[in-house]
């Protein structure tokens, strides 16, 4: 018997985002602060959706 496949998930911290894109923490931020990718706060923590990442991508890849 297999385990099943994880979820997917829907919010990463700030360093695997960025990991994710292929970009640093600086440039990262430089994009949240422009509101290119949209976060969500927990508590202290920040986290950015997987989805804002994916429209991220999306987008570049039209313009």
């Amino acid at each position: 018997m297999t385990a099943p496949p994880p979820p997917d998930l829907i919010c990463v911290r700030v360093n695997d985002a960025a990991r994710m894109i292929g970009v640093g923490r600086t440039k990262l931020y430089a994009l949240i602060a422009a509101g290119e990718v949209e976060t969500v706060k927990l508590g202290k923590a920040t986290r950015i959706t997987t989805a804002s990442l994916h429209d991220l991508i999306q987008r570049q890849c039209e313009g």
